[in-house]
């Protein structure tokens, strides 16, 4: 069977909102950031800190590979993987891929009281907001071109997208 795929901005849900899913709808949840930090032995933020970027973009489509190869479970992946067309391409295979999106605000709301965002470091208040809207700015499409199905989550909580995430595990 095939996997459930969950891309978005950072805070949309995908792990939260993934992993209550998981439990309704009596599957495995993967988490590709988790499974990076295991491969590196260190946290995401540390990652980011010592190596970079682009190091990290490196060990999260190794994650996405080892993802990728399991079937019948939920997957919730970084909010950036989009920018990878070869991470896109290993998930299509055998997943549908479902974008949770929500409003720059919503984001912001979110992540307000969260210090564990490398891209967000050392932002508050109207500076987060603006640094998360060109992030969406520049990643909106990719999103959108990458999903199957979108969830707007915007005014949903996490156990209704998690619910709608599971109704469409229980459909695919």
């Amino acid at each position: 069977m095939k996997n459930i795929v969950l891309i978005g901005f950072m805070g949309c849900g995908k792990s939260f909102a993934g992993a209550l899913a998981a439990e309704l709808a009596g599957c495995q949840f993967i988490e590709t950031d988790a499974l990076a930090e295991d491969v590196a032995g260190m946290s995401i933020p540390c990652i980011f800190e010592k190596f970079g970027e682009i190091f990290f973009r490196e060990m999260e489509r190794a994650a996405v590979g080892a993802a990728a190869a399991e079937t019948d479970c939920i997957i919730a992946t970084g909010g950036g993987v989009v920018k990878s067309a070869e991470s896109i391409s290993l998930l299509r295979k055998n997943s549908v891929i479902v974008y949770l999106k929500a409003t720059a605000e919503r984001l912001c709301e979110n992540l307000m009281d969260d210090d564990s965002r490398p891209l967000l470091d050392g932002l508050s208040g109207a500076d987060k907001l603006a640094r998360i809207k060109e992030m969406l700015d520049e990643r909106g499409g990719l999103y959108e071109a990458s999903a199957d199905v979108i969830i707007d989550v915007t005014d949903l909580t996490f156990e209704e997208a998690a619910a709608e995430i599971a109704r469409i595990y229980g459909e695919r």
